[in-house]
């Protein structure tokens, strides 16, 4: 048998832990010395404390613990259960890690404020483009539920028209429509010159042309677009005008090589009063 501090040390937690495991009926010594009090535990209780601390770790309470473990679970079920709480922990790792991308995004537009020259916006007309496009929806247009959309359609889209044999004719554009309520519905498409046809599994459209967009070219990813945002909307305030709309946005140079030179054209329909 070995004494609380080596099992401690083979099953790698505390004494400490041990001894409150022992308090509440989790898991008591194998014996104890009745003169010292000295605890002793055996190899074969290692599977309980590997059970116990996984399902601990899975976030049960102790007493769901205990429950669970004296319904002596086969390794398969513990497997499977582990296995999902490891799914959603990634998963809020990834999440966690979106929510932060963002957060750096906003400190950086708020460090950036005022230091993009509003000369950089350009007035042109943009002329109608046929495209092919895959729609989903988004909960908002926030980056938080935009993104998420809109990522995993241009690797469909462009797989989808491979298997179509169609080309790429020029760039990606993506476009934006309200929804119900505060949905957008996401429209991820690529420039080509074909027609549209039932035996396509994608929608092919023409975009209108816009008689006058306030055009601004964003460098780098997506995820650090506000302060672009904000250089427009301070032009097409000062200039009086109102802009119609959703912005397009034309992925000149995106999704190769490094973010920082990614490049995107964004286009806001604009209305002169």
């Amino acid at each position: 048998m070995f004494t609380i501090g080596d099992f401690a040390r083979l099953g790698r937690v505390s004494v400490r832990m041990l001894r409150h495991y022992d308090a509440v009926g989790l898991l008591y010594p194998a014996a104890v010395d009745p003169s010292s009090g000295y605890r002793f535990y055996t190899a074969a209780q290692l599977s309980r404390l590997n059970r116990l601390v996984a399902l601990k770790d899975l976030g049960l309470t102790l007493d769901q613990v205990r429950i669970v473990l004296d319904e002596k679970l086969s390794v398969e079920q513990l497997h499977g259960m582990l296995s999902l709480r490891r799914a959603e922990l990634r998963q809020q790792i990834l999440a966690d890690e979106s929510r932060l991308r963002r957060v750096e995004a906003r400190l950086r537009a708020i460090e950036r404020e005022g230091a993009m020259p509003v000369d950089d916006v350009v007035v042109k007309p943009v002329p109608a483009v046929r495209v092919a496009r895959l729609t989903a929806t988004a909960a908002s247009y926030g980056p938080e539920d935009i993104g998420p959309v809109i990522q995993p359609l241009y690797p469909e889209l462009m797989e989808r028209l491979g298997r179509a044999g169609v080309p790429i004719t020029g760039y990606g554009i993506a476009t934006y429509e309200p929804g119900a309520g505060e949905e957008v519905l996401v429209h991820a498409g690529v420039t080509v010159a074909v027609s549209g046809s039932d035996q396509h599994d994608f929608e092919v459209v023409d975009l209108p042309a816009l008689a006058e967009a306030a055009t601004v070219v964003h460098r780098g990813p997506m995820d650090d677009v506000d302060a672009t945002y904000q250089a427009v909307a301070t032009w097409i305030e000062a200039q009086g005008l109102k802009q119609n709309g959703f912005a397009r946005e034309v992925y000149l140079n995106y999704g190769d090589g490094d973010p920082a030179d990614w490049v995107t054209e964004l286009q806001l329909e604009i209305v002169r009063p």
